[in-house]
């Protein structure tokens, strides 16, 4: 990449940088660190493709600027959990937001085929769900109890089981993004592809109201939250096929950085999924309004802290940038 391209293409980032870091009193400890890592890759990509140049010289100025700053902020405070999930986490998100629509699509499309081929094909619910599922839920269906799968576990031992696997197959998506993201498409295929025929065979049944609203109790939030792990899992895969003005190996340990922060965030919401699956799905007798308003809330809360959240915390630091800039214009 020539010189002038590889500034036009770095020059925003660089005074988005610089602002911050001259001004930064907002910036917690590890936002300074991923700001002197890529600066550090910046510098090294400059140092090697024009050594001599002012492009160096000023990486190497912006950098060292940033290191001195981490070790004046290297004490942390002990709010440090409550820091990630409310601002370090979130404030990084936006821009994975595309790899998350991906994420969202590939589910959608692979549950679509899915209640497709149930449709179209009489065999296939059983080859999904297997015949012990099927003819259990069958029978619970002759005896007007069809969600009476969620009442057969103790409260807390469902809670557990669930919670924690829902957490394996949450890292599971996240680790087969190494596979370039294959491994995670198929995962999202895979379990889409289950719910698609799942909902299939209630509606074939009449039953698709009945298993919905008990159903997305707590699948609103399940669910929602393995496509977010799955979009670790394609942040994973998009580092290593497309490093763009990293080295290969820095691209990747930066996307797995990010993938397992990414994953991190989902634990909270799969415990409360697990709750509500262990101790709330199980009561099919709660009227219909209630069950609606738990459903709203749980996609209100998956959508303000995935989509809007970030991105507000994105605009608000890159405006509170700009007008440090313009205050410090003469």
């Amino acid at each position: 990449m020539r010189e002038a391209a590889f500034v036009r293409q770095n020059k925003d980032k660089w005074v988005k940088y610089e602002s911050l870091l001259q001004n930064n009193r907002s910036l917690s400890p590890e936002q300074l660190s991923d700001i002197y890592i890529e600066l550090s890759d910046d510098l090294s990509y400059s140092q090697t493709f024009y050594p001599k140049s002012n492009t160096a010289r000023y990486l190497n100025g912006l950098a060292s600027h940033a290191h001195q700053y981490i070790y004046r902020n290297k004490k942390e405070s002990g709010n440090r959990l409550i820091r990630f999930f409310t601002q370090e986490f979130p404030s990084q998100f936006h821009k994975y937001q595309k790899q998350l629509l991906l994420s969202f699509l590939i589910f959608a499309v692979f549950t679509l085929i899915g209640a497709y081929s149930s449709a179209t094909n009489s065999a296939f619910v059983r080859s999904i769900l297997g015949d012990a599922y099927v003819n259990m839920t069958l029978e619970n269906i002759a005896n007007n109890d069809p969600m009476a799968v969620y009442k057969k576990m103790a409260e807390t031992d469902m809670f557990l089981g669930i919670t924690i696997n829902n957490i394996k197959v949450s890292l599971m998506a996240f680790s087969l993004g190494i596979l370039a993201g294959m491994g995670t498409i198929y995962l999202l295929m895979q379990n889409a592809i289950m719910l698609g025929s799942f909902q299939y065979f209630f509606y074939d049944k009449g039953l698709l109201w009945e298993s919905a609203r008990t159903i997305w109790i707590h699948g609103t939030i399940e669910i929602s939250v393995i496509i977010v792990a799955g979009c670790a899992g394609l942040v994973v895969g998009k580092s290593i096929l497309f490093p763009g003005t990293y080295s290969r190996l820095n691209s990747f340990t930066r996307g797995v950085k990010d993938g397992m922060k990414i994953v991190i965030s989902t634990i909270p919401f799969f415990i409360i999924a697990g709750f509500l699956e262990g101790f709330v799905t199980r009561i099919t007798e709660m009227p219909d309004w209630l069950a609606i308003l738990i459903i709203s809330g749980s996609l209100a809360l998956i959508l303000f802290y995935y989509v809007y959240y970030p991105i507000y915390l994105f605009k608000k630091s890159k405006n509170d940038s700009g007008l440090h800039q313009i205050q410090k214009t003469p």
